[in-house]
């Protein structure tokens, strides 16, 4: 996304930063930030998401799941889930499965396909593991350029 301008929306699922903001490429675009709630909630050990929050410009969503690891953003959390191999004190991986492909799908719906995705305006009750982050960020509609604040 930052080398290419024709990607029109991305997201950050529990990595790191490398750099963000007005010189990254990234300003102005919708951006998803979903991560563990351990290491990305606001002013945890990675503080490349604070950074990048401040300097994203765009419609922008900062979220953390309870109880992830860092695979359970990967395909590595649902397998071992079949295979028994779940962390008993963290989230399943079929759980982890399920909420990372909704918040996903619901993102690049709303911001490629123009879809009201109302999973994304905050706390959801069939989601308690999901915490949205800065409730007040800007809101850009993906097809018209207008904001609004939710």
């Amino acid at each position: 996304m930052a080398q290419d301008s024709r990607v029109r929306a991305g997201a950050n699922l529990d990595g790191p930063f490398i750099e963000s903001g007005n010189n990254s490429g990234l300003s102005g675009r919708p951006f998803l930030m979903l991560g563990t709630e351990a290491d990305h909630s606001p002013g945890s050990e990675d503080r490349t998401w604070d950074s990048a929050w401040k300097k994203l410009d765009g419609w922008k969503r900062w979220a953390t799941v309870a109880g992830a690891d860092h695979f359970a953003f990967t395909d590595l959390a649902p397998l071992a889930g079949q295979l028994g191999a779940d962390d008993p004190k963290g989230l399943p991986g079929k759980r982890a499965a399920e909420i990372a492909r909704d918040y996903v799908g619901a993102f690049f719906d709303k911001q490629l396909r123009g879809k009201d995705a109302p999973l994304l305006d905050g706390q959801d009750k069939d989601n308690p593991e999901v915490t949205f982050q800065h409730s007040a960020t800007r809101d850009v509609k993906a097809d018209s350029g207008t904001s609004a604040r939710p």
